[in-house]
């Protein structure tokens, strides 16, 4: 039998892995005392490989789920890293990786120390800190020979670009290290970005638009910005690699966190190779995270009035439209109305491949991961772990060959 898709699903909180066979929701594998850095998320390698931070132990786990049908270890390989992480990047192959750091479970940023690493030095897995600058930076790395670790930053907006082969000849003692080029960015506000190895692109959400340079002979190039197309902006951003489409979800409406209910939310897109851009509406709430599967991209959306996983079609025509709204079973100690919608509060997380049809949303502290197919929305099947997933956990979807690999930003 072919290997079936794997569901890697971590309880952050409770500080356990799990890797489940679909559709069955079967144990693979598991580890304990692993706490994932969940803004980091997992970043997909090549290989149907993943990798993610844990934020207890300071270091890089790279996983092989499909290792231990092969008689090797889930645990492919572990490297330490400055935590807490708050973002995780690979290059295209997947060989040299960087982690920064930010705020963790703290109200303002308090570290800048920027880990490099990679994968396949001489001897073993091998990484080095270098202090740069404190703050919340995203990071892409671009290139592959001799790639540029490209960090933005906020307040003041920069991209700042350093050789990751310079990082890794760095001294001990995590020295600060200056830049190889910097780039100033118009806005202090950017939250969320994407990199597109085709291109050697990087994209940063910011308010004003999407911040775009591109990575020509070891320099940052700045390119015109796309703008969001109507009120609101996105805080995150996504890469489809298959149908070459970039994702965000716009947000607009009242800026005080206890008014979210009434926040509006539109899926926005932009197509990397034509140039056409638009966005389609979704409904009032919190909508944050999206996932990107074979014929489909799911959204899911928060509100008082009912839950929803929301599926978008790609094609087949020249704009995605919204293919089916599904019901998703309520959450106790959902965000109320009045109260921030992130802290103290249980949340959605969701995963797809877009090598499958299969889409995951967990029902943050219940312990259930709904799991539905999307070419089929309205037959379902809820999985449950021993574990509540508090916070919502964290999930990735892998299959063999998978194609998410090219969209090498965690998530």
């Amino acid at each position: 039998m072919p290997p079936t898709p794997r569901l890697l699903v971590a309880d952050h909180v409770a500080g356990s892995l799990r890797v489940l066979n679909l559709p069955d929701g079967s144990q693979s594998s598991a580890l304990t005392g692993r706490h994932l850095a969940e803004h980091a998320g997992f970043l997909v390698l090549p290989g149907a490989r993943a990798a993610f931070v844990d934020d207890r132990a300071g270091e890089l786990v790279v996983l092989d789920p499909y290792g231990p049908d092969a008689g090797r270890p889930l645990t492919e390989a572990t490297v330490p890293v400055a935590v807490p992480a708050e973002h995780l990047a690979a290059d295209p192959t997947g060989r040299r990786l960087a982690v920064t750091t930010g705020l963790g479970r703290n109200h303002r940023p308090w570290s800048d120390l920027l880990t490099a690493i990679d994968l396949h030095a001489p001897g073993h897995p091998d990484a080095v800190r270098i202090r740069t600058r404190p703050g919340e930076p995203g990071v892409t790395v671009l290139g592959t020979d001799d790639p540029l670790v490209v960090l933005r930053h906020r307040e003041p907006g920069q991209f700042t670009a350093y050789r990751h082969t310079a990082l890794m000849a760095a001294a001990p003692s995590c020295p600060p290290t200056a830049p190889h080029t910097t780039l100033p960015l118009a806005d202090d506000d950017a939250h969320g970005d994407a990199h597109d190895p085709h291109t050697e692109r990087l994209f940063a959400a910011a308010g004003s638009g999407v911040h775009r340079a591109r990575h020509r002979a070891g320099r940052l190039v700045p390119e015109s910005p796309l703008p969001w197309g109507g009120p609101g902006r996105g805080y995150y951003l996504r890469l489809d690699p298959v149908r070459r489409l970039l994702w965000s979800g716009v947000r607009s409406g009242p800026p005080h966190p206890g008014r979210w209910p009434d926040w509006d939310n539109h899926a926005w897109w932009h197509h990397l190779d034509t140039g056409r851009t638009g966005r389609v509406p979704l409904g009032p709430g919190l909508v944050f995270r999206l996932a990107v599967a074979a014929r489909h991209v799911a959204y899911a959306r928060v509100h008082p009035d009912g839950d929803e996983l929301i599926l978008l079609a790609p094609g087949p025509g020249p704009d995605p439209r919204i293919a089916a709204r599904i019901p998703l079973p309520p959450m106790a100690g959902a965000p109320r109305p009045g109260d921030t919608p992130w802290d103290g509060v249980q949340r959605r997380a969701l995963a797809a491949s877009p090598a499958s049809s299969l889409i995951a949303v967990t029902r943050g502290g219940h312990g259930e991961i709904e799991l539905l197919d999307a070419d089929h929305p309205h037959h379902r099947t809820t999985l449950t772990v021993p574990t509540p997933l508090e916070e919502g956990g964290h999930l990735a979807l892998l299959c063999p060959d998978d194609p998410a690999c090219g969209d090498p930003v965690g998530r």
